[in-house]
């Protein structure tokens, strides 16, 4: 096992095309952590260049104590697990597995013990004998995984391995990831675009943008106290609802509605009180509303229309609009071409009479119905305030003060 340590890295392509731009990270020893960010975000690049897939343009990277810049991929002690398996279909799971012990010299009895370990590890006993195109996609994973365990190498890096099966499957392989890491304790790094996926597996998540580092936190931490716009719209499932707001000493004012701002929201945001008179965005997750008939009874209260309700069970998504427009800053700009790309233009739904469309989760017993009032409970201790020119998080410890 060993840290990896990236320090002022750069990738620059023909054109002048910045893949990557200045990344700083340091991956501890044994660490799981999940590059995450949108399309074209950099996020595999910076994965392929720790591998030794991509060239360095600048800055170094470090495996163990070694600057590897200049290292082959196969003397840097790493193990890729990729998107498509890799897998040769000519070979049996077993000798897939042992393949690449076999190409270094291992000992016979060596080879044998890893794979026995690795199939029995990965519940890939009884398919021992069988070609891949015998397997589900699910099993042909595992292969690809115990391909990469038997090495026994420094440090895991794995691009996108669950995109290609189907979301239950995707579920139950991430529980078998995660106690793989527990078991193994090597270090991983861990590629995706599916935010849900970075949040349930890393240790820390490392979000990424236009081949930029944005912020680097636990999971929880990067869901309550994001450092910008970008990150608060980013990570979170349905996304973060912004609005430009009106901040005075005793509340909050947009669209119509009021609410008060707790004296203990000023006092752990640092800087939040100099904003006092003038606009900010204002940003509340939907988990943080509740129908006000199952709500705490100190919440604040706004009263809605919803507009399309999602029962999913164990809650409700109410969508409903609020009298202002859509925020229009670079990185909500940005969110949003990344949550249409690839979709035509014209395919987009129009918005209400240039209304902003909300979320709010609420609880399951709610009777709330499609085209119904519904008086809403929103914790205000919760909510996040955002400089309108610079996106940043007022009263982030990790953003300078105003």
């Amino acid at each position: 096992m060993a840290q990896i340590v990236l320090q002022d890295v750069d990738k620059i392509y023909a054109g002048g095309v910045k893949a990557v731009d200045a990344l700083s990270l340091e991956i501890r020893d044994g660490e799981f952590m999940v590059l995450v960010g949108p399309s074209g975000c950099g996020k595999s690049t910076a994965l392929r260049m720790i591998a030794g897939l991509e060239d360095i343009s600048g800055g170094t990277v470090s495996i163990g104590e070694r600057v590897v810049n200049d290292l082959a991929p196969k003397d840097r002690d790493i193990a890729m697990v990729f998107q498509n398996y890799a897998l040769y279909p000519h070979m049996t799971v077993e000798d897939n597995l042992a393949f690449g012990l076999k190409l270094r010299g291992t000992p016979k009895p060596e080879i044998k013990k890893r794979v026995a370990d690795a199939a029995k590890m990965l519940g890939l006993e009884p398919y021992l004998k069988r070609k891949p195109a015998a397997l589900s996609g699910g099993q042909r994973q595992r292969v690809a995984m115990g391909r990469a365990i038997v090495r026994e190498p420094q440090a895991f890096l794995m691009d996108e391995p669950l995109s290609n099966l189907d979301a239950k499957l995707r579920v139950s392989m991430r529980a078998s990831l995660n106690q793989l890491h527990e078991r193994l304790g090597v270090t991983t790094v861990y590629v995706t675009h599916d935010q849900v996926e970075a949040m349930t597996l890393g240790d820390r998540v490392c979000v990424l943008r236009d081949g930029k580092l944005q912020q680097v936190d636990t999971p929880q931490r990067l869901f309550d106290a994001p450092v910008n716009l970008f990150v608060a719209g980013f990570i979170g499932s349905p996304s973060m609802n912004f609005v430009t707001a009106k901040l005075e000493r005793d509340g909050v004012s947009f669209a119509g509605f009021k609410l008060p701002v707790p004296a203990d929201v000023f006092e752990t945001k640092p800087g939040l009180s100099g904003y006092a008179g003038k606009e900010i965005i204002l940003g509340i997750r939907p988990s943080d509303f509740e129908d006000a008939a199952h709500a705490k009874p100190d919440w604040a209260l706004i009263d809605v229309t919803s507009t399309v309700t999602e029962e999913l069970g164990s809650e409700i998504n109410v969508i409903f609009a609020i009298d202002a427009p859509p925020v229009e800053h670079k990185d909500t700009l940005a969110l949003a071409k990344d949550a249409t790309e690839g979709e035509e233009e014209e395919t987009a739904i129009p918005l209400l009479d240039n209304k902003a469309l909300w979320t709010a989760r609420v609880n399951a017993r709610s009777r709330v119905r499609p085209g119904q009032s519904l008086e809403l409970a929103i914790d205000t201790h919760s909510m996040h305030f955002f400089d309108p020119e610079s996106g940043l998080a007022i009263g982030h410890p990790d953003t300078p003060r105003v």
